[in-house]
């Protein structure tokens, strides 16, 4: 009785183990999911009052840097780039130098635009994270169209504005109610990274956030100098 009541134990502590040792579905990591920033271009910006122009151009940058360091399969759009917006961030640049290859539309729901449209649902990911410019417009529209076609949404509700507090802050409710889970952009690149253990992206991570982390990549410099970490 004694061997099968301690092997009952010992079977129920690795069932434990292995089921505590499995991420959540909800989580997003390197392969489950596709990035689509839309028109972080600089006439969308200018009427942003939702949040510091300067913190909006370091978030995107996070998140930007982060889809290149962990390969996440990404599309760049626009709005009449030429005629109207303008260019994207330069954060948004540097990360990704080849402008032909990013979608220019006359649509405001980039999802109603054939060409985005193609080019985000062949990457093949059920999961989708969005950030742009502006939320109630631009963000609103292929968020609510695409939970409409089976996908999940992830809003980076800190790289996304609008002309008002409360216009970001409705859109981003009414997103919710429909499904779309809201994340912020250093969550993003630490959701990303998960275990420190993962060698092979750590420093990237680390340089990524003392560039465009704010305080907590102030805190990384500071450990590094300091503690000898």
């Amino acid at each position: 009785m004694k061997a099968i009541k301690l092997t009952f134990v010992l079977l129920l502590a690795i069932t434990t183990s292995a089921l505590a040792q499995k991420p959540s579905a909800e989580l997003l990591n390197p392969t489950n999911h596709s990035l689509l920033l839309i028109d972080h271009e600089g006439q969308m910006a200018f009427a942003v009052n939702s949040i510091d122009p300067v913190q909006l151009r370091n978030n995107v940058g996070l998140i930007s840097g982060a889809s290149k360091i962990f390969n996440i399969p990404t599309v760049v759009t626009t709005v009449a780039e030429e005629s109207f917006s303008g260019p994207v961030f330069p954060e948004i640049i540097e990360f990704f130098p080849n402008q032909k290859e990013y979608i220019d539309r006359t649509t405001m729901n980039t999802w109603e635009d054939e060409n985005a449209f193609n080019a985000i649902t062949s990457k093949k990911k059920k999961k989708i994270v969005m950030a742009g410019l502006w939320t109630s417009v631009c963000i609103v529209g292929p968020t609510l169209s695409a939970i409409d076609d089976g996908y999940e949404v992830y809003i980076i509700t800190d790289a996304s504005g609008d002309i008002s507090q409360e216009a970001h802050d409705m859109a981003i409710e009414r997103m919710v109610q429909a499904g779309a889970k809201p994340i912020t952009s250093l969550q993003y690149l630490l959701e990303l990274q998960r275990d420190w253990a993962r060698g092979e992206t750590y420093e990237a991570v680390n340089q990524l956030a003392m560039r465009f982390g704010g305080g907590y990549g102030i805190g990384i410099q500071y450990a590094r100098k300091m503690l000898k970490h």
